[in-house]
C-alpha cells in the first residue's frame, strides 16, 4: 500500500545519508524509483512482481554446483578448535556426511544441514529436490531422519510470495513424504534464492555408517545415474531439452529412503552420498579415510542421456573443474578412459544416489533388492582392491 507520508520521510533520511537506507551501495532516489515510482525502502511492492519465473535466472551457479569446493572449504576450516567431547562420536573431522552426538548407550542424534540454489525452474519441484537432498545425508549415515528446520534466501522484492510459498510446500511436502516433520525455520533477504533444511535424525551408536571402513574386496554400489551438474548447466544454457530436464527432476526429488533401507538390511559399514563434490570427490574421501584404492569401471557407471553429448560440446560448469583440482590428486586413469568420461564422474550431483561399499558375496543380492524396492538405476560401478594411502584407478571393466 502506497503511503506518501512514509515515503517522504523515508527517501528524506536516504538523501541526507546520501545513500538508499535499505542498500548503502545505491543512491536515493534508485533506478527502481525512477522507472517505476516505487520505493522498497518505504514498504511500498512493485505490482507486476512474475509469479511464473525460471528460478535458475537469478543464480549463477546451480544446485550443488553452488557449494564451496573441498581445497578452500579444507583451508577455511584449519586450524578451527578442535571437538573434545566423549559423545561426539562422528563430527566434521573425518568429512562424513553428517554428524552424529551420543544420548544414551541406545541412541544418538544425527545431524546435516544442506542449502543449495536452484538447478530447476519451477519452484515445487526445487523445493522437493532441496528436502530430499538435505535429508539424503541422514541415509548415508544409517540413520533415521526425524525434524528439519527450513532455511531459505529469497528476494522478496523482486519475487512473488507466491514463488516462495512454492517452495516451502514441495520441501515440506518431500519432508513429509520421509515421515520428517518440520518444525521451523529461518529467512533472509537475499539476491540470489537459496533453499534447504536443517534435518535431525537418530541412529542406534553401535550402527553407525561412516566413510572409513572400505575393505578390500568390497563392490561399489551406486543407487543413481550421474549428469546432473551437466544437464542443470546446459539448462541455464538454454541447450537442455524438457525430457532431459524431466529424468534429472526425478531422480534429484527421489528420497534415498529405500537404498539406505537396503543398505541396512545388508549389512553396510561404509557408504557416503553422492553430492556436490561429484562422484571423484566424495570417493576420494572414502578411499583416504578408509585407507585403500578403488577401482572405478566407468562403462558401468549409469549416466543420463545425452550428458556425454552436452559435455563433448563443452557444456561443463566451473564446478567440474573445482572438484578435478581436488580429487585428482589420487586419481588415475588408464588410456581408454576418455577425457569426457572424466568430466562426467567429477560433475557435481544434486541430490545424488548413496555409493556404498558392500561386502563381494553380498553384491548381487543387494542389487536385486534395490531393484525391487524401486531403484532402478542402482549399479555396481567398482571394487575396492587394495590396502594404500587413498587412490581412485578409472578403467574399464575386467568383463567388458
Amino acid at each position: 500500500m502506497f503511503d506518501p507520508e512514509k515515503r517522504k520521510i523515508v527517501i528524506g533520511r536516504s538523501r541526507k545519508l546520501g545513500h538508499c537506507i535499505c542498500n548503502p551501495k545505491e543512491v536515493c532516489p534508485c533506478d527502481l524509483f525512477k522507472e517505476k515510482n516505487v520505493c522498497l525502502c518505504a514498504g511500498e511492492r512493485l505490482t507486476d512482481m512474475p509469479k511464473e519465473v525460471r528460478l535458475t535466472d537469478y543464480v549463477e551457479s546451480a544446485g550443488c554446483a553452488s557449494k564451496i569446493n573441498q581445497n578452500d572449504l579444507k583451508k577455511a576450516l584449519a586450524g578451527l578448535p578442535a571437538i573434545d567431547d566423549e559423545n561426539v562420536l562422528v563430527s566434521a573431522d573425518t568429512c562424513d556426511d553428517a554428524g552424529i552426538y551420543k544420548m544414551s548407550d541406545r541412541m544418538a542424534l544425527v545431524q546435516s544441514v544442506d542449502v543449495f540454489t536452484p538447478n530447476v525452474d519451477d519452484p515445487y519441484t526445487f523445493g522437493q529436490i532441496a528436502a530430499a537432498n538435505s535429508v539424503s545425508d541422514i541415509y548415508a549415515m544409517g540413520g533415521k531422519p526425524q525434524t528439519a528446520l527450513s532455511i531459505i534466501g529469497f528476494p522478496i522484492d523482486r519475487l512473488d510470495h507466491e514463488v516462495m510459498n512454492q517452495i516451502l510446500k514441495g520441501g515440506i511436502d518431500k519432508l513429509q513424504e520421509a515421515g520428517v516433520v518440520v518444525i521451523g525455520g529461518h529467512s533472509i533477504k537475499d539476491n540470489e534464492v537459496k533453499f534447504g533444511f536443517a534435518v535431525t535424525g537418530t541412529i542406534h551408536p553401535d550402527h553407525i555408517i561412516t566413510n572409513d571402513k572400505a575393505k578390500v574386496g568390497d563392490v561399489l554400489i551406486l543407487t543413481k545415474p550421474l549428469g546432473t551438474g551437466v544437464i542443470s548447466f546446459a539448462n541455464q544454457l538454454g541447450k537442455a531439452f524438457p525430457f532431459n530436464m524431466a529424468a534429472i527432476s526425478r531422480s534429484m526429488s527421489e528420497l534415498n529412503k529405500a537404498a539406505a533401507e537396503v543398505m541396512i538390511e545388508m549389512g553396510v559399514t561404509t557408504a557416503t552420498d553422492v553430492t556436490g563434490f561429484g562422484l571423484l570427490g566424495h570417493l576420494a574421501e572414502m578411499v583416504s579415510q578408509s585407507g585403500v584404492t578403488a577401482e572405478v569401471y566407468v562403462d558401468c557407471v549409469p549416466v543420463f542421456d545425452d550428458v556425454l553429448d552436452f559435455i563433448a560440446m563443452e557444456m561443463i560448469s566451473g564446478a567440474v573443474e573445482r572438484n578435478r583440482e581436488y580429487a585428482a590428486r589420487c586419481v588415475s586413469k588408464d588410456a581408454q578412459v576418455s577425457a569426457e568420461w572424466e568430466s562426467v564422474l567429477y560433475d557435481p550431483q544434486t541430490s545424488g544416489g548413496l555409493l556404498m561399499a558392500v561386502k563381494e558375496e553380498k553384491e548381487e543380492e543387494t542389487l536385486s533388492r534395490l531393484k525391487e524396492k524401486g531403484v532402478e538405476s542402482a549399479e555396481a560401478v567398482g571394487k575396492v582392491v587394495a590396502r594404500s594411502e587413498g587412490e581412485i584407478i578409472l578403467k574399464e571393466s575386467p568383463n567388458s
